[in-house]
């Protein structure tokens, strides 16, 4: 019998395979298609946003082990998620448009991330 925790930590870890398989994905992409087709300040916005997908990633997979021990270990699942999207998804489309304005909704997704770990610090189980 699978009980609510197992189903949470389940979810947690198959968004960390979806972002951790995404990040990789776009990695590759941005050093192998991007690297002669964008400045490389933009590439390095380009980056920045890999590498924060790729780090939350592994954090999630690293919370899926102990979702049971949290109070709320869907809000984390929900700021990590949706911090990715917007913090790394505004950083590529900045770098692939160069429109400058998606910096502007970076900072929303970088909250979303932080309160994502505050949630972990704050969410835990009394012993």
């Amino acid at each position: 019998m699978t009980t609510t925790g197992d189903k949470t930590a389940q979810r947690i870890a198959a968004l960390a395979g979806v972002l951790g398989a995404s990040g990789m994905a776009l990695g590759a992409f941005g050093a192998h298609a991007l690297r002669t087709r964008i400045s490389p300040e933009m590439l390095e916005i380009y980056r920045t946003g890999v590498l924060y997908h790729l780090l939350h990633a592994v954090a999630l997979l690293a919370l899926a082990g102990f979702a049971n021990h949290m109070r709320r270990p869907r809000l984390t699942l929900a700021l990590f998620g949706g911090g990715v999207l917007i913090f790394s998804g505004s950083l590529y489309v900045l770098a692939m448009t160069g429109v400058r304005i998606w910096g502007a909704v970076t900072p929303f997704g970088g909250l979303a991330l932080i309160a994502g770990w505050l949630s972990i610090l704050l969410s835990r189980k009394p012993t």
